[in-house]
């Protein structure tokens, strides 16, 4: 088994500028991402993609295998992830002659995780035989079965989700989830027959919410810059 983790990190942000590159106790927060790879003692090999020379230089600096200058039409601000992780992966098995057999993204922008999540869900993955991926995410704190809403085309608001016998209690709704964009785990037949978040056999490794933030605005970081000094290292 041969595992490879790639850390996808665009140069360009609207939500928190240079987001990537800001400092979150005393290092880039890219930094945060590659250093738990490294210390989960997991990956043959741990690769960075980015379209930014800094961020580039930044991985290299903290020891990945290898750094993937991303072409632009993979850097838009519409451009898709898995088609990223692809060129990513693709590009390191051309040059290390390696052909990887679980391949696990972390996203640079949830760095509240822990170096033992990736461990137990990498492990939790592999000893599913049926599952072709995994994802992260912590229970959700509004409910569609209860307090989630949305506005029909008349304008007129309603659950997103109905059950047959209306719900008196958010604790008596199914149980849901937000999806926390911190770890994402595939086969490699599975990722590459059908690249997709979500198959039939998709499964979940869940968080608590206090390692589950992600950063895609100014408030966002402010919230994972608290919570990471309250724990004084994010490793």
């Amino acid at each position: 088994m041969t595992r490879i983790c790639t850390i996808c990190a665009r140069g360009g942000s609207k939500g928190v500028k240079n987001k990537n590159l800001r400092q979150l106790l005393g290092k880039p927060l890219i930094a945060h991402s590659i250093l738990q790879a490294k210390a989960s003692g997991l990956f043959d090999v741990i690769a960075v993609s980015s379209d930014n020379d800094n961020i580039l230089q930044i991985a290299e600096e903290h020891g990945v295998d290898y750094v993937i200058k991303r072409p632009k039409e993979l850097a838009t601000d519409t451009a898709a992830k898995l088609p990223v992780i692809q060129h990513c992966i693709e590009q390191v098995e051309q040059r290390s002659s390696l052909r990887f057999t679980t391949l696990v993204d972390i996203d640079a922008t949830s760095p509240l995780r822990t170096v033992d999540d990736l461990r137990f869900a990498v492990l939790m993955f592999e000893k599913h035989d049926e599952a072709t991926n995994l994802i992260t995410a912590t229970p959700s704190r509004r409910s569609p079965y209860f307090n989630l809403v949305e506005e029909n085309k008349n304008g007129y608001v309603l659950l997103s989700k109905s059950l047959d016998t209306p719900l008196v209690r958010r604790q008596d709704a199914p149980k849901t989830y937000d999806m926390n964009a911190s770890i994402y785990i595939w086969k490699r037949e599975a990722f590459y027959d059908t690249p997709s978040v979500f198959t039939d056999k998709t499964i979940l490794y869940v968080m608590p919410e206090e390692r589950s933030h992600d950063i895609d605005s100014e408030l966002d970081f402010e919230i994972v810059q608290f919570l990471a000094e309250k724990r004084g290292s994010l490793l």
